[in-house]
């Protein structure tokens, strides 16, 4: 294109421009010589239409079942929430349940860990390898003591539960029952046949027992390994969990993630002192009345204590049922209440004052969370249910606390 050509362009676009605004100057008189009423609408019935529904066909349901309604759905949408997540967690138990112990373990060694890491100056493989083999060191010690002491007194216990069924079978035939030889052998012979009839399902039992064992030993090392790695990359893992999240939700969540494991931490960590105070106050009441296995008892009580309230009802009958059989009525009778005082101890004076208010759980909270755990994966389940809910709840509170609200000028609204 020439020079020539581009000047005519230039005045072309001028010209066009100049006819534009002489069209948009003509408008613009027109509407000021010919203004446009605006005629307001009626108002509307204030009976009709209410503040919080969107059409006037909403206005004819009454307010309580439009919100029966609203609520109604929500709740099925939980509850449906609920159950996928239950069907995941009964699906997944076999790798969920090892991570639930392993981080158990994690919050039980983490202060020998800090100790070794901070004051020792040790590197973090080096601190949580040894950590792992005190543990098991110590594990493995009490196990040897338990299972020699047990070894070592149970001809003598079979002796005495031996006598024990003796004397209940004189006291059937002599008591206010009077049942006569007869009876009494029809009984046994009625289980000696159901033991023979019901041979090949415990046979059965005998090898799924064998399979559990070989599961639990697989069980065992997948554990330890998560416990190692907990231990020495605890931090990095949940950033890297984190991480994924939203912006505005990453420091939050990390933070509440942070308050949830400090809960974890002294959770554990009272729950362990509680069973020892409770295992120690056992044990002695079983050597002074001179029980046989005072020292297994003792340790069932300090591991049953881990599954709050139904834990100390179960070792303590057990407890109560040795001590009959080894001791007596009288001796059981004191160990009975033995046992109610150190519960009563436990539950009115050591949880308060050792917990705090920081792992505080309602009660109804505590049993239905054993309940769902025990369905959900046994009795490991009911281990880690009450921890699981401990942490939740520190967890949520500590979202809703330190919730940051938008600020009041953040949305402008306009009054025009």
């Amino acid at each position: 294109m020439g020079r020539f050509d581009q000047v005519r362009a230039n005045l072309r676009r001028a010209y066009e421009q100049r006819l534009e605004n002489a069209r948009l100057e003509r408008a613009l008189a027109a509407s000021e010589e010919d203004p446009v009423v605006l005629v307001p609408l009626p108002p509307a019935e204030p009976d009709l239409i209410h503040s919080t529904t969107m059409s006037r066909d909403d206005a004819e349901i009454p307010r309580g079942l439009r919100l029966t309604a609203a609520w109604s759905w929500r709740l099925l949408v939980l509850v449906a929430a609920l159950a996928v997540l239950l069907w995941l967690v009964s699906r997944l138990g076999t790798v969920l349940i090892p991570l639930s112990i392993a981080l158990l373990l994690s919050a039980l060694l983490a202060p020998m860990m800090g100790f070794l890491r901070r004051r020792v100056k040790l590197p973090p493989s080096l601190a949580a390898f040894l950590v792992l083999i005190t543990g098991l060191a110590a594990v493995a010690g009490v196990l040897t003591l338990v299972v020699t002491e047990f070894v070592a007194g149970f001809p003598n216990l079979a002796d005495k539960a031996s006598a024990g069924v003796d004397q209940i079978q004189t006291w059937l035939t002599t008591g206010p029952l009077h049942l006569n030889g007869s009876q009494l052998d029809a009984t046994f012979d009625a289980a000696t046949n159901w033991l023979k009839d019901n041979r090949g399902s415990l046979t059965d039992s005998a090898v799924s027992t064998a399979t559990a064992t070989i599961e639990f030993f697989a069980l065992l090392l997948l554990v330890l390994f998560v416990t190692f790695f907990f231990m020495r990359d605890g931090h990095r893992i949940w950033l890297f969990l984190t991480g994924v999240l939203p912006t505005p939700a990453r420091d939050p969540v990390r933070r509440a993630g942070e308050a949830a494991w400090h809960t974890l931490v002294a959770y554990v960590r009272a729950t362990v002192l509680v069973a020892f105070i409770d295992a120690v106050g056992i044990g002695l009441l079983l050597v002074i009345i001179d029980v046989d296995f005072w020292f297994p008892l003792a340790t069932m009580v300090f591991l049953a204590a881990f599954v709050p309230i139904v834990g100390a009802t179960v070792s303590g009958a057990v407890a109560v049922l040795v001590a009959l059989v080894d001791e007596g009525p009288i001796s059981a009778l004191i160990v009975l209440i033995g046992v109610i005082a150190v519960q009563q101890l436990e539950g009115h004076v050591l949880q308060p004052l050792i917990m705090g208010r920081a792992v505080s759980v309602h009660p109804l909270a505590v049993i239905v969370a054993i309940s769902t755990g025990v369905v959900l994966a046994g009795i490991i389940g009911a281990l880690v249910s009450v921890p699981l809910v401990a942490v939740l709840n520190t967890g949520i509170r500590h979202l809703v606390q330190h919730r940051h609200e938008p600020p009041p000028d953040s949305v402008i609204v306009s009054a025009d």
